[in-house]
């Protein structure tokens, strides 16, 4: 395979796995009796009745994360950026295989780290697309990174603890919607 190739793979892969965890969490969040998006975390759909959807699904989008990180390695010559995409993706799928209440806090930790370098990710692909959506994703990273810093010391802005796990995730997940049709149009 050459590298236009590996990136229509890895265009159709990152749009395939993000496009499926966004519904399966709409789905989640809907079959979820009494479920708030302000009140509770993403990850209360883990557990529980919609434990199935969710979690299968994140798994499925972490999998596609990690074998984009590959296909964008081989294909574009940088290694910062797939190597932080690498591990936000297997960050995600560890997230449905140690959903909450798993011990140790192992949840807590892979949870932080999706979306630590996910925005990290998001921040590094400045360097390898073109005008002004180069420094938009910077932008959105630093949204997702800001929103973590608020997060971590427990800053919810008014919109709840749910609400601001949204302003970091909903950011990586819509920029990967748009990096994924930038891969894929890639010549």
């Amino acid at each position: 395979m050459n590298g236009k190739t590996y990136t229509k793979y890895a265009g159709a892969l990152a749009f395939a796995g993000t496009f499926q965890f966004i519904i399966a969490m709409i789905i989640a969040e809907a079959k979820y009796s009494g479920y708030s998006i302000r009140n509770n975390y993403i990850s209360d759909l883990g557990v529980g009745p919609t434990a199935p959807i969710f979690n299968t699904s994140i798994i499925i989008f972490g999998i596609a994360i990690v074998i984009v990180s590959y296909l964008v390695y081989k294909s574009i010559n940088v290694k910062l950026f797939p190597a932080l995409m690498f591990i936000a993706g297997l960050g995600a799928a560890l997230v449905g295989v140690f959903p909450e209440g798993s011990p140790y806090h192992i949840h807590t930790l892979v949870s932080f780290v999706t979306f630590f370098f996910g925005s990290l990710a998001v921040i590094s692909s400045f360097r390898i697309q073109k005008d002004i959506m180069s420094y938009i994703s910077v932008l959105i990273g630093l949204v997702s990174l800001i929103s973590l810093s608020f997060y971590i010391y427990g800053i919810t802005l008014g919109i709840g603890v749910g609400g601001l796990e949204r302003m970091i995730a909903y950011p990586i997940l819509l920029w990967t919607l748009y990096f994924s049709g930038y891969l894929y149009s890639l010549k």
